[in-house]
């Protein structure tokens, strides 16, 4: 599937690509009749009996042609597409899976990016001056093959500030394809760090639009909204990407936390809160029986004065929402000795 470049971006164009078994059936004639060619002028000239020069020369023309195209026959697995360059000019994409030819001259390679790896056991004085040439150690061919297949990049964990400030570390995983092959070849340099450069920038635009875990009222959140934030960050990804010609299927926070210089005071908050809206279901609870008691006394004509009504409440509030079990107090005399 081709998908439509924006405003100034490179179209797409479908490569002219020929069947490759019918062409090499073709190619092993041409060959074939090229040796008979020149095995038939060799033997009029043994002959003493030679042709014209153009005859000739046209027996290893055309078996060198023929030998050339040889060079045209490649294969494409599915999901997987090749861009046609004919001495630095775009001919198109070949996206039909199977075994193909084209122009024999068409670059196999679309570029090379500086490489910054170095070898494996390399000593001090190779590592100096990779890093006096900018830490760059050769050239990297890139081929003119590209995959289209789903790819899946998971970001480095992240420390960035939320809407209210708090430091918070976020890591996320976005899964992407190819979706136009002539934006992602020529219109950026490598998308593949395209894609992990915005992919980064995009998690530290969306952290900090959101609040960690407490917002305002209805407000969303990084931590209870999920299924927003991972929508808002698929939506500010494509906007990125469309330039590298590249489709975001998938993105997903997988790592949300406060930093550690202020998780400890965050996890007491938490826990203050919690005991705080515990205590609130307590208390109503608690009240709710209170009532309930008094209730049922009056109903069955249990007459209680004020002092000893509320004396009765205050008691039944302390054995119900005292954090241990309530020790019992015998009164032998009354409310008013």
């Amino acid at each position: 599937m081709i998908t439509r470049p924006p405003d100034g971006a490179t179209p797409e164009l479908d490569g002219h690509v020929v069947n490759g078994w019918l062409m090499l059936f073709f190619n092993i004639l041409w060959l074939a009749g090229a040796v008979a060619f020149i095995v038939r002028c060799l033997i009029h000239v043994a002959a003493r009996q030679p042709p014209p020069l153009v005859l000739i020369l046209a027996g290893p023309l055309a078996l060198a042609a023929g030998i050339v195209a040889l060079a045209g026959y490649f294969t494409l697995q599915p999901n997987e597409a090749r861009v046609l360059l004919l001495f630095g000019a775009y001919k198109g994409t070949a996206r039909r899976s199977g075994f193909h030819w084209a122009n024999p001259f068409y670059a196999r390679t679309r570029g090379a990016l500086p490489s910054k790896a170095a070898p494996s056991g390399a000593d001090n004085s190779l590592r100096n001056r990779i890093a006096s040439r900018g830490g760059f150690q050769g050239y990297q061919a890139l081929g003119s093959k590209l995959s289209l297949r789903a790819h899946n990049f998971n970001s480095p964990t992240l420390k960035v500030n939320d809407k209210r400030g708090n430091p918070v570390e976020i890591a996320a995983v976005v899964v992407w394809r190819v979706g136009n092959t002539a934006q992602a070849v020529f219109d950026v340099e490598d998308y593949t760090g395209y894609v992990e450069v915005q992919s980064e920038s995009a998690i530290r635009s969306i952290a900090s639009r959101y609040a960690y875990d407490h917002g305002e009222e209805h407000e969303i959140t990084l931590r209870g909204g999920a299924d927003e934030v991972a929508l808002a960050l698929k939506e500010e990804l494509q906007v990125r990407l469309a330039k590298a010609g590249v489709v975001v299927e998938e993105a997903r926070l997988t790592h949300l936390a406060y930093a550690a210089e202020i998780a400890p005071a965050m996890l007491r908050r938490q826990q203050a809160e919690a005991i705080v809206a515990a205590r609130q279901i307590i208390v109503h609870n608690a009240v709710s029986m209170v009532h309930l008691a008094l209730r049922e006394l009056d109903e069955k004509a249990v007459k209680l004065d004020d002092e000893r009504r509320a004396a009765m409440v205050s008691n039944l509030l302390v054995v119900l929402c005292g954090n241990s079990e309530a020790t019992p107090v015998i009164n032998t005399g009354t409310l008013y000795t």
